[in-house]
């Protein structure tokens, strides 16, 4: 069943969201701990983790002061400002929750996020002599934010999918294009995205078609931003 907006005894329009089937309490804490350890805040600096271990000739040329300041950036640019800005956000009275559980309370850290995906993209690319590699990641996930704004408008799209179909989508595309053994790391990102995506349903309120509609979303933008990287 899909959500279904109602009219409350104050004339207000509200969410009123299917009810799942409860599971025992192992599995919701199992599923809240893959939540949190995979939220989308981390993802992308978990993928630029695996391409300095899975590759470190991509790096050659970064000492091992500039390897840490790029990881530094990464830290800042993907989970300080995005978490700070949502803090902020919050206390203002911008958004309802720091968890962010409507629709309305995406739109505002959605473009703040956009704001600061567009700006390491564009650093890596003009401004870096770093590895193709990470300029089709940052602008991978600067498309993926693009798109989740745009489907937030229909759906309260998974973010939580859509970091990981970048993930996924984004090891696969480094085990085709570099000549090192990726079919560990392949199988790897192939069973985090299930488990993730399980994970969101249990942990959540999403429907199957916010998961995939968002797995979806960050698969296409890995795809869109290979030619363009």
């Amino acid at each position: 069943m899909e959500p279904h907006l109602v009219v409350d005894e104050k004339n207000s329009l509200l969410e009123v969201r299917p009810q799942k089937a409860k599971q025992t309490l192992p599995v919701r804490i199992v599923a809240r701990v893959i939540s949190i350890l995979f939220h989308p805040l981390f993802v992308p600096v978990y993928l630029f983790l695996l391409l300095m271990k899975a590759d470190a000739y991509l790096f050659a040329s970064f000492s091992d002061r500039g390897r840490l300041m790029l990881l530094g950036t990464f830290v800042i640019m993907y989970i300080m400002f995005p978490l700070l800005s949502v803090l902020l956000m919050k206390a203002l009275g911008f958004i309802s929750s720091i968890h962010l559980r409507t629709q309305r309370d995406r739109i505002i850290p959605y473009v703040a996020c956009m704001t600061f995906y567009w700006w390491i993209w564009y650093v890596m690319n003009n401004r870096l002599e770093v590895p193709k590699e990470c300029v089709v990641l940052t602008l991978a996930i600067f498309l993926a934010s693009i798109g989740g704004l745009m489907a937030n408008i229909r759906m309260k799209v998974s973010m939580h999918a859509i970091a990981a179909g970048v993930m996924v989508a984004f090891v696969m595309l480094l085990g085709f294009s570099q000549g090192l053994n990726f079919g560990t790391y392949i199988s790897g990102s192939i069973l985090l995205t299930g488990a993730i995506c399980t994970a969101r349903f249990i942990d959540s309120d999403h429907t199957p078609k916010e998961i995939y509609v968002g797995l979806f979303i960050g698969i296409v933008a890995v795809l869109l931003a290979l030619p363009f990287a």
